[in-house]
């Protein structure tokens, strides 16, 4: 696999040596039992898959090279280039500036840009309507693009099954970047609508089924269908695709579901289904069912919290806190500061969409035991500086050098 120019202040003298050791152990990632390290009074118990992945330091390298490479232009970035607040913190200490926030919302009015100034594009990608925008500018938006090549696989995927004439149902959280961008490429070559949940997946089904109003449709899925939409029509033939950061089960579950309706409402033989269902299953991002797996085998020991690393608005990232929730006191920090003592954590609660301060979150007991993992966005430095924050709690620990011999 490709290998990318990565800043060492991102790396770890303990997480990166730790990945390295399990890769060359286990090349064709069969394991997936999480690393203990046991340091005597607390113990950690890390995933096996988490971090930087493949789309996360393609970006990187690519960001970091464009300003390199442009010392005396001006750099923007469409929006932000991940979901990592220390990543994108850092592009702006160096001048880099955002075009729009996560939202779409305008920072700098496109008639501020001029055809020298250098335009990176996130990993996210970006709609057809911003690239057209770039091009009407004269800037080459394609020079420095950071588009995760698994999200550009998805576009390709749509784009297939569109031009054999099926409906492409895109499941993604609908004002997240990636699903907006793909959403966009995704309606140049067929009808399009966005379901966010099993729930408005049912509520599909029933306009497949034409059991509900063509009419209550255009209110159900508000802002979420292409122009144009015919639900008697663009509903016969379908094909998913995915935010490649959704919960891959639930990816799979919305296809699963939506292809049985299918095949119910119009009774089909096997040799039959691709006739309405087109084949997606290759659309999801290896990274994300990585991550994913890890952690559903993480779960299976016990500890006594989970402490998750990510920026707040990283949807893989809030996947992983919602399965680790299910099972432990989880605790989801952006960075070590949020760690403020022994006995005070500020987190972040995906309920109330708010942070909040936790006492006593840290057990009475020893030895206690930690659950460590982070988003596909979150630098390894960051996941050691709360291993190490947490491990100064605890007198009599054993040296760091010594556990990570064996390594």
């Amino acid at each position: 696999m490709k290998t990318f120019n990565i800043p060492d202040f991102y790396r770890s003298r303990i997480i990166t040596p730790i990945k390295e050791f399990r890769r060359k152990n286990d090349k064709l990632k069969r394991d997936y039992a999480p690393t203990l390290l046991d340091f005597g009074p607390v113990q950690f118990l890390i995933a096996r898959h988490f971090g930087f992945c493949y789309g996360v330091e393609n970006a990187i390298d690519i960001a970091y090279k464009a300003i390199a490479e442009n010392p005396d232009k001006r750099i923007f970035l469409l929006s932000e280039m991940i979901h990592n607040p220390d990543v994108n913190r850092d592009l702006v200490d160096r001048g880099v500036r955002f075009i729009m926030d996560t939202k779409g919302n305008s920072l700098i009015p496109w008639e501020a840009l001029t055809p020298e100034d250098i335009v990176i594009v996130p990993a996210f990608g970006t709609t057809v309507e911003n690239q057209r925008k770039l091009t009407e500018l004269g800037i080459n938006a394609y020079v420095y693009d950071t588009t995760c090549p698994f999200v550009e696989k998805v576009w390709n995927r749509a784009a297939q099954i569109g031009e054999k004439n099926y409906t492409i149902i895109v499941h993604g959280k609908p004002n997240h970047e990636e699903t907006r961008a793909t959403f966009s490429h995704s309606k140049e070559n067929a009808p399009t609508v966005v379901v966010e949940n099993m729930t408005q997946a049912e509520r599909l089904a029933e306009y497949m089924k034409g059991t509900l109003p063509t009419e209550q449709f255009f209110q159900d899925f508000k802002g979420q269908y292409s122009n144009g939409f015919n639900p008697e029509k663009d509903l016969q033939r379908i094909g998913v695709v995915n935010q490649t950061t959704m919960l891959a089960s639930d990816t799979q579950g919305i296809a699963d579901f939506l292809k049985n309706v299918m095949i119910k409402h119009y009774s089909l033989r096997p040799e039959q289904v691709e006739d309405r269902f087109a084949n997606t299953r290759d659309t999801l991002c290896y990274a994300t069912n990585d991550n994913q797996d890890a952690t559903y085998a993480l779960l299976t020991h016990e500890a006594d919290l989970v402490i998750v690393a990510g920026g707040y608005n990283s949807s893989n990232t809030s996947h992983l806190v919602e399965l680790c929730e299910q099972k432990f006191p989880t605790y989801f920090i952006e960075s070590v500061n949020k760690i403020l003592d022994k006995q005070l954590i500020r987190h972040f609660n995906m309920h109330t969409k708010e942070e909040q301060v936790t006492e006593h979150y840290l057990p009475q007991h020893t030895p206690a035991r930690v659950m460590l993992t982070c988003g596909a966005s979150c630098p390894d430095a960051v996941v050691e500086g709360i291993l190490t924050r947490l491990l100064s709690f605890y007198e009599g620990a054993k040296d760091i050098n010594e556990v990570m011999e064996q390594f």
